[in-house]
């Protein structure tokens, strides 16, 4: 039985035909897992969007009483309304977002969500994302050398369910923050607000209807960073990690287009070539020791940018 006390936070996840990834990602948001937080302080809301595999309730449900389960019969390809059909499921005083349910997380990453809620009036709480394998999972299955079978010999050597840090030691920085924490973002895959700043965004915009929602993730961090007042909070030393899936966006081997046609439906929606967000956010966080490579890398990009007298803030 859910509990009864209104949740600080509300995590939506949404699915869709990845039982092996959402699997892992379910558990990276459970009680066990995350550190720093009481199971009735958060709850995970699980939106399948019409997997023709779907994920059992009973499965949801067995990661812990703050977890619910929601199918959508005759989903649309794209998530935007199955994000949006979380949003009115939830119950929580702030939202949070996960539209690729192939993400594991950290496990301190509910607990800087709420310190950071709670800094400013109007928070945008980012977390930056990574691939699992060596390079971009796009690249390295391309090349041939990455694989589900390689994905999960590499989470079974870190034994990530002990210590969540450890995929640090396994990934690499996904294309939306390829420049490093120092420099904008392009989007953000575990990202946090306030349900009123949601509410004033019109949630998701489901006119961004491709299969995998083209750019629908970025416009709306895109869109939250426009709202007035707001303060952008990027978290160190947490985030989330793809996995192998399928998905038309990261893992896409056939439709070679596909990011072609997202910016052209974006630019047709807004009327204006997309651009990553140009703020200084507040950075909040620690320094987990797998975490200190990137750290190193995303401060040489900035010295690169000195030397060459280019600008170095945002």
């Amino acid at each position: 039985m859910p509990p009864t006390r209104r949740p600080k936070l509300s995590v939506i996840v949404v699915v869709y035909d990845m039982q092996r990834e959402a699997t892992r990602t379910l558990y990276s948001l459970s009680p066990s897992y995350q550190k720093g937080v009481e199971e009735d302080e958060y709850e995970i809301v699980v939106v399948d969007n019409g997997s023709d595999y779907p994920l059992s309730e009973s499965a949801v449900k067995a990661f812990g009483p703050n977890f619910t389960y929601h199918y959508i019969e005759h989903a649309s390809p794209s998530p935007a309304m199955a994000m949006n059909y979380g949003i009115g499921e939830a119950r929580g005083e702030h939202l949070g977002f996960m539209i690729d349910g192939a993400r594991i997380v950290t496990p301190g990453i509910v607990r800087w969500a709420l310190k950071g809620l709670e800094m400013f009036p109007r928070p945008i709480v980012a977390t930056c994302g990574w691939h699992l394998g060596p390079e971009i999972q796009l690249h390295s299955i391309q090349k041939g050398y990455y694989n589900q079978g390689v994905e999960d010999h590499l989470l079974k050597r870190v034994s990530w369910e002990q210590d969540g840090y450890s995929l640090f030691t396994i990934s690499t920085l996904a294309g939306a923050s390829m420049d490093g924490f120092f420099m904008p973002m392009a989007e953000s895959n575990a990202l946090f607000m306030t349900r009123e700043m949601v509410e004033s965004l019109g949630r998701f915009d489901p006119l961004f209807n491709m299969p995998g929602g083209g750019l629908v993730n970025l416009d709306f961090y895109v869109r939250a960073n426009d709202l007035p007042g707001s303060e952008l909070l990027v978290i160190l030393g947490e985030g989330s990690f793809h996995q192998i899936h399928g998905g038309v966006a990261t893992n896409a081997q056939v439709d070679t287009n596909y990011f072609v046609r997202a910016h052209q439906q974006y630019k047709a929606i807004r009327g204006k070539d997309f651009k990553k967000p140009m703020r200084e956010p507040v950075f909040i966080g620690h320094m987990p020791r797998p975490f200190l490579k990137f750290m190193e890398f995303s401060l040489g990009k900035v010295l690169i940018r000195a030397e060459k007298n280019e600008p170095t803030t945002f």
